[in-house]
């Protein structure tokens, strides 16, 4: 499924998807867009760990325990996934923010997060 986004990368570039499966971003599209409806700001495209997931739930946001009702399939560790800038900065400080793709990260992170904190995470393909 791939769809046309004028919106772009924390690389300057086409903003690449995140994940189809599961299928991520606040319009599950698979794509971290910024939307004006997203106070979350699912912006950031993460490789999920298994860390990163139980600190998560310790926080009160369940990433692992399936949501059908919310078109939600429970993530297991290398799954792709869009990701809140605050949870990952959080995370961050805490020493166990995810790996990110740069390509399908949103540039709109950006005025939340230096370039080279993101570098700095970049996922090893």
């Amino acid at each position: 499924m791939s769809q046309q986004t004028d919106q772009r990368n924390v690389l300057g570039t086409e903003l690449q998807p995140c994940s189809t499966d599961p299928e991520t971003g606040f319009l599950r599209d698979g794509y971290c867009h910024e939307h004006p409806q997203d106070r979350g700001c699912h912006e950031i495209c993460a490789v999920v760990t298994e860390e990163f997931l139980q600190y998560s739930k310790a926080r009160g946001n369940d990433l692992i325990t399936p949501r059908p009702e919310f078109d939600f399939p429970g993530l297991e560790p290398g799954d792709r996934w869009c990701l809140c800038v605050g949870r990952w900065l959080e995370a961050e400080r805490e020493g166990v923010a995810p790996p990110i793709i740069l390509e399908a990260t949103n540039e709109s992170v950006l005025s939340d997060v230096e370039t080279e904190l993101l570098k700095s995470h970049e996922y090893e393909h």
